[in-house]
Formats: structure tokens, C-alpha cells, sequence
């Protein structure tokens, strides 16, 4: 089953409540947290992000996605641990050496918050394999991070590809996450190829009718 996790980034704050009710409704999965600290990207979302991430435990029970664009990894996983999400990604490339990356991971995964690893559409997809028999998903990147809006990277499919097909040989239960540019074209090529989680900020929020996006998403 595919599922999708809407990305509130475009959304504006005046809205958010209603928004977030308006997306429940129209069956979203997730709600996807984009944290940027300025630092790892340009871009600075800490506030706004946590802001969101408390308005949403307060009204509705979908589940948090948080996708962590950050070099203090372990700062922010515990702001995030703390506020009880659902799962919380990070960038590999954010860790200087295995030992960094494994003590993320168990320190997520310890508060009973599940965990993923991202990487961006240039870092070699082989630079993740070792990590998969300790982590829940996959989150790659088909647009570089920091920015909402962007066109789709075409290779992505092929690295889709060759995840899926390594971790089905090798037995790894992980779900396999896209993250930009995605629309009713790009998430059928992703999901064609092994994706199964589908993350959308634009094409869901600057659409006229939610339900209708979200379910072109899934198909």
C-alpha cells in the first residue's frame, strides 16, 4: 500500500489549523515535518516547524513524519523525540564516520520513534546499505533539500530501483520514501519501481481539492 505524507512547508501559519483538519479529512497518512536549521541548507525552519509539529499533536492523531536537514542531529532528534512523532529521519551526509551515524540511529529507535536515513540525489546510494538492517525507511531525495517547489531529478528512479531490488534480496523490511517534486506523473514512476511512501507539499497544498491530489498520488 502506497501512503502518502503531506508536507506543510508551503503552507501559510494564518491557515495551519485549518489546514491540517482539511488534509485529515482528505486522508493523508502522515504529516511531514521539513526541519532546516539554516546550517546543512540555507533555508531556517526550526521555529515554524515546531510550531506546527506541537499544533498538530493538539488536534489531530495522524502520525509525524520528521525529515531532519540539520547538522545537530542529535539536538534536534531529541526536540522531536520529546514531542512523541512517529518516525524521524536524518541525513546521512550530516555524520562524519559509522560510529556517529549508529549512535543516531539507537537513540531514536530507544524512545520507541522510528527511524530513517536520507540521502541527497548526488551521495552514492551504496553509502546507505549498511545501515538498512537497523532502520525503517529510506528517504531519497529526487530534488536537492532546503527548498519546497522544485523539478523532479530523473536518475531518482533508477536509485529507487536499485534499493528496492538490494533490499528485497537481502530480506530488509524498510520502506522506501521520495521526497520532491512529486505529482501524479513522478509518484506513479517512483512507486513503479519499489517506492511505497510518497511525500508532496506543493502539488497537494496548492491544489483545489486535497482528496482528489492525495488519491492521484496513490495510483
Amino acid at each position: 500500500m502506497v501512503e502518502i505524507a503531506t508536507s506543510l512547508l508551503s503552507l501559510e501559519k494564518e491557515d495551519i489549523v485549518q489546514d491540517i483538519y482539511n488534509l485529515e479529512v482528505a486522508g493523508t497518512n502522515y504529516f511531514h515535518i521539513d526541519v532546516m536549521d539554516g546550517k546543512f541548507v540555507k533555508r531556517d525552519t526550526t521555529e515554524i516547524m515546531r510550531k506546527y509539529t506541537e499544533t498538530i499533536k493538539q488536534i489531530t492523531s495522524i502520525p509525524i513524519d520528521v525529515h531532519l536537514m540539520v547538522k545537530d542531529v542529535e539536538a534536534y532528534s531529541k526536540a522531536y523525540i520529546d514531542m512523541e512523532v512517529k518516525n524521524i529521519t536524518f541525513h546521512i551526509e550530516s555524520c562524519k564516520n559509522e560510529t556517529e551515524i549508529l549512535k543516531h540511529i539507537s537513540n531514536i529507535k530507544e524512545n520507541n520513534i522510528q527511524v530513517g536515513l536520507s540521502l541527497k540525489p548526488q551521495t552514492p546510494l551504496e553509502t546507505i546499505y549498511p545501515y538498512l538492517p537497523y532502520i525503517h525507511r529510506v528517504l531519497v531525495m529526487s530534488v536537492e533539500p532546503g527548498e519546497g517547489g522544485q523539478q523532479f531529478i530523473p536518475e531518482t528512479i533508477e536509485k529507487i530501483r536499485e534499493l528496492n531490488k538490494f533490499a528485497y534480496e537481502n530480506n530488509y523490511d524498510i520502506n522506501i520514501e521520495v521526497d520532491g517534486g512529486m505529482n501524479e506523473k513522478t509518484a506513479k514512476e517512483v512507486i513503479e519501481v519499489g517506492a511505497n511512501m510518497i511525500v508532496a507539499g506543493s502539488y497537494i497544498i496548492h491544489s483545489q481539492n486535497y482528496k482528489e491530489a492525495i488519491e492521484s498520488l496513490k495510483k
